[in-house]
């Protein structure tokens, strides 16, 4: 029998993307939350990186978000989540760099800035972003998924930054860009699904939970 253990924090959507594949997979894991500000001396003893999600399959130790959920479709083929053709499989892993590079990274360094200013520019990006998505990637087909009719790892890759899109909306003045109906229409048949929403979290849970992260950050308390 596999033994998959999931080394992860609550609000880290890079760990949330692995509980969804693995909800869509129809997978058991044991869950072990690693508090971000105060990382265990075990964890960091099997962590190559210090950082999360980590997955732990029988022992093989995997990290990185995108190559772990890859790795569970590779080694879990029932339910798959990469498209069949190579052409399908090349968009959902363009997609998922899209997603870590143009909107978790530059939401982190939004997330953890206290300038107006450079706040005001980030979240302006994030908007034309937001925009780019609408217009070039689900413009390009009529299905309810990121790729057509077939759900993939492009959507779980995309999808918790949109399940956490109100802590923006309230701690940074973000707003969605009201002309991207596409994207709203996506995100609820992706919401819509079974696995997703056994994992799926509210926009209340993330809120309360950044409002204590933001507590922690006004008393001086690293979140590196």
């Amino acid at each position: 029998m596999s033994k998959i253990e999931l080394y992860g924090s609550t609000l880290c959507p890079y760990a949330q993307r692995v509980r969804l594949a693995l909800a869509e997979k129809g997978l058991s894991a044991t869950e072990i939350e690693i508090d971000p500000r105060n990382k265990s001396a075990d964890f960091l003893a099997i962590s190559p990186t210090g950082k999360v999600p980590l997955l732990v399959h029988n022992g093989v130790r995997i990290w990185e978000a995108a190559v772990i959920n890859e790795y569970l479709d590779e080694a879990f083929p029932e339910h798959p989540l990469l498209p069949k053709t190579p052409a399908q499989r090349a968009l959902a892993r363009i997609w998922t760099s899209f997603a870590d590079s143009r909107l978790y990274e530059p939401t982190h360094r939004l997330l953890l800035c206290s300038d107006p200013n450079i706040q005001a520019r980030i979240a302006e990006q994030l908007g034309e972003e937001i925009r780019f998505l609408e217009t070039h990637a689900l413009a390009a087909h009529d299905g309810p998924y990121w790729l057509g009719d077939v759900f993939s790892l492009a959507d779980i890759a995309l999808f918790p930054w949109f399940e956490q899109v109100a802590v923006l909306e309230c701690f940074r003045l973000f707003l969605m860009p009201a002309e991207c109906t596409r994207i709203r229409a996506w995100r609820e048949a992706v919401a819509r699904r079974g696995g997703v929403r056994s994992a799926a979290r509210s926009s209340d849970f993330y809120v309360q939970g950044y409002t204590l992260l933001f507590d922690r950050l006004a008393q001086g308390v690293s979140v590196a």
